[in-house]
């Protein structure tokens, strides 16, 4: 099947608009491989899903060959290979790297209670069930199995809480970072459904003033001017937006020229609604001044119209 993939820092001698692109799209059954794989198609990529890999060291020498028809080329690895064929996954990214293509590796995953849940509702088949493994046993064998993947990864994406639309726009931002710095994205996001997994840097706003209490506040946002003016009456909340702009000024510049595609901030509060998404919106003005590449992602926003 014809599908789509993702990247990384470009460890090639030649120019990035030139290098050949190769994605590599792995992860953990139901985890959501497939989106993926259809939203990089959307970029142009020439997509191939479940490439066996004992077919990769012949591929290698023909999508090198041929530039002009596999320039951008995005393969999905699951766990229909066997075990020992992952060691050749890993020898065949050194040998791209090592031939000037552009490498990356995109590992899609989620919680053991979500991928059992997703397995119930569609009824789908495991890849790995069988007379002798049931689901959630077969569930723990895939993740041991792509352990080795996972490690190599330029990029883990956690779908647990991430719906379709999402997902497809994580991917379409990973793949757009061609830049040598890291791309920032920030991240509000609601305690009360779980702490993203995928975040470099973590805030706590629960402590702020909560317009949720204000009956006039309730069913809007921190993108709202009335949340804002309410919150900024409050000398806390500019304390802490002030605090955050001055850390995140001092320390993202470390992160200026090493093989970091992305750094993820991560603001939460109670329901995800009102202080993380003002504090994100805040930080994103303040950082786009000296950055170039910041991406907004509000988690919880699906459920605002609730």
């Amino acid at each position: 099947m014809l599908r789509g993939s993702y990247i990384r820092p470009t460890r090639c001698n030649m120019p990035a608009e030139s290098a050949q692109e190769v994605i590599i799209v792995s992860g953990m059954s139901g985890g959501g491989k497939s989106t993926a794989l259809n939203a990089l198609e959307d970029l142009g990529y020439y997509c191939i899903d479940n490439l066996p890999a004992a077919m990769l060291p012949d591929f290698g020498p023909q999508i090198s060959a041929n530039p002009g028809l596999y320039q951008k080329v995005a393969l999905g690895i699951d766990a229909r290979s066997r075990e020992f064929d992952l060691q050749v996954v890993l020898d065949w990214m050194e040998w791209l790297r090592d031939n000037d293509f552009s490498c990356k590796l995109l590992f899609i995953t989620a919680e053991k209670p979500v991928l059992l849940k997703r397995f119930s509702e569609t009824r789908r088949r495991h890849p790995l069930t069988g007379s002798d493994h049931v689901l959630p046993n077969a569930i723990e064998n895939e993740k041991q199995l792509l352990e080795p993947l996972r490690s190599q990864a330029d990029q883990v994406m956690d779908t647990s809480n991430t719906n379709i639309h999402q997902l497809r726009r994580l991917v379409w931002n990973c793949v757009e970072n061609q830049s040598g710095s890291p791309t920032i994205v920030l991240q509000s996001f609601a305690f009360k459904r779980g702490v993203p997994q995928d975040v470099d840097f973590l805030f706590d706003a629960r402590i702020l003033p909560n317009p949720y209490w204000q009956k006039e506040l309730r069913s809007l946002t921190g993108r709202d001017k009335a949340v804002s003016r309410w919150l900024e009456r409050d000398q806390s909340v500019l304390k802490m937006t002030l605090d955050i702009e001055n850390f995140m000024k001092t320390w993202l510049p470390e992160f200026q020229g090493t093989q970091r595609s992305y750094v993820t901030i991560g603001i939460g509060c109670t329901g995800g609604r009102h202080r993380s998404v003002y504090l994100t919106e805040k930080l994103a003005k303040t950082l786009h001044k000296d950055h170039d590449k910041v991406l907004i992602h509000h988690r919880e926003m699906s459920r605002w119209s609730t």
